[in-house]
């Protein structure tokens, strides 16, 4: 048979001694439940959990035998299977996350950081009787931004008539990026999400130290309600709302996506932990997309300047 034409590489076998090719790596987990089902199953067959599991089950059910009557006793003994199996869950889920969340920090390219506190100077970063940041990475983000991705919750406590104490946790997830050119523009612009009627602006405004940004987009209008500090230029504001943005931001942002934009400092947030690589990229190139509108408007020259 002739073998004219074949590409000898791809049809001998490597030469002895040869070094194997490079093994595949594995695919990126793309959301935080990804490998829970690899962990459930090692962690149930490992040694340990099963006798710690048998053991208890067996001494829970003669326990309850002895002292009460053998239905109580398998009622005890399901109790412990119960709990073991709760157990499990829980550690499965924490690595399960922690595989999701080195691996997307690994393959952009960010620092992950533990748990610690983000700069206080926006609306929302200064909300609660207690806040904090998990899950942060730093570095250069999906959309090309530098700044900081993270989990961001804060917490609000009160106490009832009888001195019960309830705690209520708002979670977000945060970018925080640096536009110090904006800073000499405008030294506050909240675009925050809509909530209430619309038939109440004029009564809610008149209690407010901010003055709302008027857009000619009923979709914008319908997501979104934007302030700037009163010593903003309108003109610098209408430019900077110019209907591609505000297309942008109507049709395209991602879903419960707000920004505040404090001194320079840019703090884009989505309701919720994103636990997805899809919703994380979303929020950083949607957070880079607007630092850029941002930065770009800021640095425009005025006509004739």
């Amino acid at each position: 048979m002739s073998t004219e034409g074949t590409d000898p590489a791809a049809t001998s076998e490597p030469p002895p001694g040869a070094p194997p090719p490079p093994a595949t790596p594995p695919p990126e987990p793309l959301h935080e439940d990804a490998t829970r089902g690899k962990h459930l199953a090692g962690l149930a067959r490992h040694p340990v959990t099963l006798s710690l599991t048998i053991t208890g089950m067996i001494a829970g059910f003669v326990l309850g035998t002895i002292y009460a009557s053998a239905p109580i006793g398998g009622a005890i003994a399901g109790g412990i299977l119960l709990l073991a199996v709760g157990i499990i869950w829980t550690i499965a889920s924490g690595r399960a996350k922690e595989d999701f969340l080195n691996a997307y920090a690994r393959g952009r390219g960010l620092a992950r950081q533990g748990r610690g506190t983000l700069p206080p100077m926006t609306p929302l970063l200064r909300r609660g009787d207690d806040r904090y940041a998990t899950e942060r990475m730093h570095g250069t983000l999906p959309g090309g931004e530098t700044g900081t991705l993270a989990h961001y919750t804060y917490e609000e406590t009160s106490t009832d008539s009888k001195g019960n104490r309830t705690t209520t946790y708002y979670h977000f997830t945060v970018c925080v990026c640096s536009v110090p050119e904006t800073a000499v523009k405008v030294s506050e612009l909240i675009v925050q999400r809509r909530f209430g009627f619309r038939f109440l602006d004029g009564f809610e405004d008149a209690f407010r130290t901010k003055q709302r940004v008027e857009v000619e987009s009923e979709a914008m209008d319908k997501r979104f309600e934007t302030f700037a500090d009163p010593n903003t230029d309108p003109n610098w504001l209408r430019q900077l709302f110019a209907p591609s943005f505000i297309v942008w931001l109507a049709d395209h942002a991602p879903d419960s996506f707000a920004f505040e934009l404090v001194a320079g400092l840019l703090v884009t947030n989505m309701k919720g932990h994103a636990d997805t690589a899809e919703e994380l990229d979303a929020i950083c190139e949607a957070s880079s997309a607007v630092a850029k509108r941002l930065r770009d408007e800021a640095l425009e020259q005025p006509v004739g300047g």
